[in-house]
This record gives C-alpha cells, sequence and structure tokens, in this order.
C-alpha cells in the first residue's frame, strides 16, 4: 500500500502537469495527500518543515540565477542579437539545419557550464526566430532544446562541468572525465538518433502543411526588433561568449579569492554571531551569477540606445517569468523531497536493489529515483546515497571499473527524470509559452533516447571492454 500511495502521487502530478495546471499548486497537494494516506499527523510538519524547507532552500540558491537568466534573455531580444546570429546561422547551414543550429548553441553553452535553466532562457530567442524564419512548428523547440541542452552535454560527455557529472565523484573516487569513450560514443548515440528524429518530425509537419503557427494564438514570443539596423554576428555572440568564459573563469577564481569558508559580522545593534558562509556549497553558483551579470553588461554596452526605450517594461516581463518557473522547479524540489522521505519510497528502492548486474542495476536505480522525484541530481543523490557501497562491491567483484560505473550513473540519472512533473520541462515551456499537450511528446521521446543510450554504453562495455 505504501508504495501504491507513492506511485498514486507521482502519477496524479504528471497527470496535472501534462493537463496544463500549475505545478506550484498541485505539488504541495500531491505530496502532502499522500503523506495523508501514510500517516495524517505528519501532514502539517512534514508541509513546514520538509516541503516549504526544501522549496525556499531552492529559491535561495537558485532564484538568482532564473533571475538574471530571464534578464539576460530579454536583452538579448530587445537589442536584436538574437535576429543577427539567426541571420548569419541561415547564411551559414540554410534554414532547414534550424534544429542542428540551436542543438549547437545548447550544447557549446552547456558543456562550457552554463546552467540548463540559463540556457533555456538565453537560447529561446534564437530559437523563436530561426523557427518562424525556417517555418518550423514552434511545438518543436522544446524538444530541441532539450535535446542540445538536457542529454548528452549535461551527463555523457567526459569533463562536463554539470553537476550531474559531479556528484558520481565523490562516490566512486573518479573525476569528471571517467569513462571517455563510453561517454562519447554515448554522446554521439543520442545526437545522432535525437536529430534524426526530430528533422523526421519536422519533415511529417512539413508535409502536412504547418508551419511556425499563428502569431495571433503564440504566447511568450519574442519581443520584434524595432532598431535600425542589426549588429554584427560576432558582436552579438559576444555576450553568449562572454557567458561561457566568465563562467569558467570565476568557477575557478573565485575559490581561490575566498577560501573553504567566509564570514562577516553583521553591521547591527547588540552582539551578533558571525555570518558564516561555506563557499564551496555556493561558488558554482557564484559564478553563473557574476557570468549573467558579465552578459548583462555586454549587451548593454553595445547595444544600449537599442534596448533602453524598452528596458523597464520588458524587464518586468522578464521577471514575472522567472519568478513563474522558480516556483514551479522549487515546488517540485518540494514534492521530491516529500516523496523521498515515506515509506513506499524506501520499498522502490529496495526492489530496484535486487537486480542481479551490478550496471543494470545501477541504471535502473537512478533512472527511476530521478523520474519519481523529477530531478536527476536528486534521485541519483539518493541513489548514490543508499547504495553506493553496494554498487561497489559488486563492480569489484566483477571486475568493472569505478569510471564506467560514474558514467553509467552520470548518464542515467539524465534518463527518466524529464518526466512530465520535471522543473526543468516545466520552466522550458513555461519560458517557450507552449503546454504539456503542444510540445511534451518531443520532450518524452529525446528522454527515451537518452535512457536507450545507458543500456547502449553497458552493452559497449561488455562486449568491448571499452572504458
Amino acid at each position: 500500500m505504501s508504495f501504491l500511495i507513492v506511485l498514486a502521487a507521482l502519477v496524479f502530478l504528471m497527470y496535472v502537469a501534462y493537463r496544463g495546471h500549475s505545478v506550484i499548486l498541485f505539488a504541495p497537494i500531491a505530496a502532502l495527500g499522500a503523506v495523508l494516506l501514510t500517516d495524517p499527523s505528519l501532514v502539517a510538519p512534514m508541509f513546514t518543515g520538509l516541503f516549504m524547507d526544501k522549496m525556499v532552500g531552492f529559491l535561495k540558491l537558485y532564484f538568482p540565477v532564473f533571475l538574471l537568466g530571464a534578464v539576460f534573455g530579454k536583452l538579448i531580444e530587445l537589442s536584436g542579437f538574437s535576429k543577427s546570429i539567426v541571420a548569419a546561422t541561415i547564411r551559414v547551414v540554410g534554414a532547414q539545419r534550424a534544429m542542428l543550429s540551436i542543438v549547437i548553441v545548447c550544447a557549446v553553452l552547456t558543456y562550457g557550464g552554463v546552467s540548463l535553466f540559463v540556457v533555456v532562457f538565453a537560447v529561446y530567442p534564437f530559437a523563436a526566430e530561426l523557427f518562424r524564419q525556417g517555418n518550423i512548428p514552434k511545438r518543436l523547440i522544446p524538444g530541441t532544446i532539450a535535446l542540445g541542452a538536457f542529454t548528452f552535454t549535461m551527463d555523457a560527455l567526459p569533463g562536463t562541468p554539470q553537476i550531474q557529472n559531479i556528484i558520481p565523484t565523490a562516490f566512486f573516487g573518479t573525476d569528471t572525465w571517467a569513462a571517455p569513450v563510453l561517454g562519447t560514443l554515448g554522446g554521439v548515440f543520442i545526437l545522432i538518433l535525437g536529430l534524426a528524429y526530430l528533422n523526421w518530425r519536422r519533415r511529417v509537419a512539413q508535409a502536412a502543411g504547418e508551419g511556425y503557427g499563428d502569431p495571433a494564438t503564440l504566447l511568450n514570443e519574442p519581443a520584434a526588433f524595432i532598431g535600425e539596423k542589426l549588429a554584427h554576428p560576432l558582436i552579438a555572440l559576444l555576450p553568449l561568449v562572454m557567458v561561457g568564459v566568465s563562467n569558467l573563469v570565476l568557477t575557478r577564481l573565485i575559490p581561490g579569492w575566498y577560501g573553504d569558508s567566509h564570514s562577516f559580522i553583521p553591521a547591527v545593534i547588540g552582539n551578533p554571531a558571525p555570518v558564516v558562509q561555506e563557499v564551496a556549497k555556493i561558488a558554482a553558483i557564484w559564478a553563473v551569477m557574476g557570468a549573467l551579470l558579465i552578459g548583462i553588461l555586454t549587451v548593454l554596452a553595445f547595444a544600449w540606445r537599442t534596448v533602453f526605450a524598452h528596458f523597464a517594461e520588458s524587464t518586468k516581463s522578464a521577471i514575472g517569468g522567472a519568478l513563474l518557473a522558480s516556483m514551479n522547479t522549487a515546488s517540485e524540489y518540494g514534492f521530491g523531497a516529500v516523496i523521498a522521505a515515506l515509506p513506499g519510497f524506501l520499498l522502490v528502492a529496495g526492489a530496484l536493489g535486487s537486480i542481479p548486474n551490478p550496471l543494470i542495476n545501477e541504471a535502473v536505480t537512478v533512472t527511476a529515483l530521478a523520474g519519481i522525484t523529477g530531478s536527476a541530481s536528486g534521485g541519483m543523490s539518493i541513489a548514490l546515497a543508499a547504495m553506493a557501497d553496494t554498487f561497489i562491491a559488486n563492480a569489484n567483484a566483477a571486475g568493472i571499473p569505478m569510471e564506467v560505473l560514474h558514467r553509467v550513473a552520470s548518464m542515467a540519472s539524465g534518463g527518466m527524470d524529464t518526466l512530465p512533473h520535471n522543473g526543468a520541462v516545466i520552466t522550458l515551456l513555461a519560458v517557450t509559452g507552449l503546454t504539456h499537450r503542444q510540445a511534451y511528446k518531443d520532450i518524452f521521446a529525446i528522454t527515451v533516447i537518452k535512457t536507450l543510450a545507458v543500456f547502449v554504453i553497458i552493452g559497449l562495455f561488455y562486449a568491448f571492454g571499452w572504458v
């Protein structure tokens, strides 16, 4: 019964998300409904002590990233930089390769260390303009961005600085470059199959006479460029380059500036205790925030006159979008924390541990828990915290290197995590102005391809011994 309660809460939340209802409202309802059926006395303590604590904790860490990412994306629209880059891209690769162009841009940003959520805000203006000029249905944008940002550069390619590739290092004693051959082959598999699927969807829509969509009914369309002249494409690209480079540089410099921790005494009446900040836990977020500020200043430096006239009104809409996207994701985070604290979740984890093959066991466990919690990093953290010692012992007995365990865990975390209730999926749809019913089918197809890739690299390891 406890397992069925967890399953019912998950299915309910996926259903309401797919139907277009607010996850901000229904995530706590689904989570606390499961608590009510498990132990009614825990409803209030779970809500305040766990759901709200995790939700507010997420906002404390990540809302500035959402806010600055939304403002950066809006300024890219207003400046005409997105239109300039799209025009140059069409001249170089052709309008029919719009999907490949967007996947490449997303991949470069995520492999450069830019947060997945920031990539959504930053790339959407380019994608919308490119798809409009190529007359490709707007509903295919989320699937395209998902392929470029949420898959092979997130956790498959060796060396990626995304958190999904960092978490396993603490459990297996590896580094981010673990299993480079398997990771690269898995990434190529995802890229080829993903692009083949998306281009097939584009051709089907084209054959049916479907274009970008009716401007009168589309939501969250990027603002039209009203300046006199488009910037040179290299200048238009500069803010994106600055974000990627600054993020990399600041990630390395910040720990050196502040050390492992930094403290200060607030200037208030009385004798307050020092405020201590653990820098290691926040350095990556500070780096992203600093990089986005540099990107924003770069746009303003080159397009202040164009942006200024509509800066106030446009940034209001960007802030509203950031609030909605961050609250959606934070509610999902709280839901996952509550579900992971229920007895039914332990039953799921225990049942998954009975799979005999070490790599299959790890892959299924990590991707299942990521799917249940709606979080790649959250599901993997739970799985490895509970079962890493078992995975290691079984792998040692079977002669499997720790690097392979690392890569399988990392790639599996980004498999079934992108179910309808996933925070990144909800953010992506909110930013693009589309619903689950309109666009989730293609995201799910990419999810299936991504999950399949994990078992492909497991097969390659057993067949050829590649690492």
